[in-house]
């Protein structure tokens, strides 16, 4: 028996902010996985395991630090709208983690929506309640540098 309820270890965080540019800008620039060290707080670089263009099969090999531990880990493209939305999930990696990303016009430029579930494993999943908020003040950085970059 666990003493950690497979409900309570689930992780999941989303945030949204409308950045002042046009959604085929933001869809194109935030799309790109080249760019994540750019505008992700935590992310410290993304390369390629598939050639680009970014479709449905793509893989990228993230590195990123998390709560002072290092973290590499494999993402796959599942899901590709071209400017509407991109999801992608982990192939390999420390723990099983879905990363949604939607943008749609709206006053004043573009709802990007950030969404990231997942359920840690092992000892992690006992800190997935740290996690989610770590991961609700992260997400909530990476779209105000998104935007910072965006709306100049």
């Amino acid at each position: 028996m666990s003493i950690v309820d497979k409900e309570a270890a689930s992780v999941d965080v989303e945030v949204q902010r409308v950045i002042a540019a046009p959604p085929d800008v933001v869809a194109a620039y935030a799309g790109d996985p080249s760019l994540a060290p750019e505008w992700y707080v935590n992310i410290v670089a993304a390369r390629w395991r598939t050639s680009p263009p970014l479709a449905v099969g793509s893989q990228v090999d993230f590195e990123a630090r998390f709560l002072g531990k290092r973290l590499v880990y494999t993402y796959e493209v599942v899901e590709l709208v071209p400017g509407r939305r991109l999801v992608m999930r982990t192939a390999e990696g420390p723990f099983p983690m879905e990363t949604t990303y939607s943008w749609e016009a709206a006053p004043g430029g573009t709802l990007m929506r950030l969404r990231n579930r997942g359920r840690p494993r092992g000892l992690a999943a006992v800190a997935a309640p740290v996690m989610a908020a770590a991961m609700r003040r992260a997400t909530t950085k990476d779209l105000e540098r998104l935007a910072g970059l965006l709306e100049r």
